[in-house]
């Protein structure tokens, strides 16, 4: 006798409480955001919101949104901060942001969460996103790894006192690096 394991669908994933992505037809749960990394990635959604002003498209996307996606074993993707071109409604923003922000929880850390950052900012690339940034808000040395499309497998790294940029996906877009620690 076999058994039919039936895949989670975007259907299933509205009727889920709190934040929750779609991968290898699970419906995998994630953890709340601490203080610090939610803080980090407000105020990157802030610096977002303010730049979607001089833009003629594209909006800021804060924690929890979710992007609905068509790869064989994602269907979701939910940064905790984004920038989408994509147009607006009441279910999943259809397709991928243009600029996304991974910020670290404190479980984020050792060798099998980063082969899951890394399967996941690919993830992100396969669907469109031009940027992904990956912020440690425990590191001095290099707080904003930003990846891009053209060269996905080595990160500028942005430290405090500096300016990072999403060039790519937001041209002209600028954030102080020590903004992420107010």
């Amino acid at each position: 006798m076999s058994t039919v394991i039936k895949e989670a669908t975007i259907e299933d994933l509205y009727k889920v409480e709190g934040k929750a992505e779609i991968i290898n037809g699970e419906i995998v749960l994630m953890p709340p955001t601490g203080f610090i990394p939610n803080r980090g990635a407000s105020n990157i959604y802030s610096s977002l919101r303010e730049h979607e002003k001089n833009v003629p498209d594209g909006l800021a996307v804060s924690d929890n949104m979710a992007f609905e996606v068509n790869l064989s074993h994602r269907k979701t993707l939910s940064p905790d901060a984004a920038f989408f071109t994509g147009k607006p409604s009441m279910k999943f923003a259809k397709g991928a942001p243009l600029f996304a922000v991974e910020v670290r929880n404190e479980n984020d850390y050792g060798k099998t969460q980063e082969r899951e950052m890394k399967t996941k900012r690919d993830d992100y690339f396969a669907c469109g996103t031009l940027v992904v940034w990956d912020v440690d808000m425990l590191s001095d040395a290099a707080p904003i790894k930003s990846y891009d499309a053209n060269n996905p497998d080595t990160p500028r790294v942005f430290r405090r006192g500096g300016i990072a940029d999403a060039e790519l996906a937001l041209p002209g877009w600028r954030f102080a690096v020590d903004e992420l620690f107010r």
